[in-house]
């Protein structure tokens, strides 16, 4: 079933340290399943606390999703993340769309 990975980042905290992670984070993906829904586009908060970004992947099952986050690329990536800012992320799976 379609899974989703969402991200909100809630605030850069080194901007060094996320210019860094952006580097690695898109080749990291090579060889993975992803399609990018939305990728730090225009947002408006309509209820909560605001956030500075937010991305929505798709991946084909829990199992591409997971794949590709514990993969050893994105988990040397991620490590920058951690030292950039402050993010909200989890994995959500999709509905059956069949009828």
């Amino acid at each position: 079933m379609t899974t989703y990975v969402v991200f909100t980042r809630e605030r850069t905290t080194d901007p060094t340290e996320l210019k860094i992670y952006g580097e690695k984070a898109g080749p990291a993906g090579q060889g993975h399943p992803i399609t990018r829904l939305a990728f730090y586009g225009d947002i408006e908060t309509l209820e909560g606390s605001p956030v500075e970004g937010a991305v929505i992947l798709s991946f084909p099952s829990k199992a591409d999703a997971l794949a590709w986050y514990n993969s050893p690329a994105y988990a040397e990536a991620r490590e920058h993340r951690f030292k950039g800012a402050d993010y909200r992320i989890f994995m959500i799976e999709g509905v059956d769309r069949t009828p």
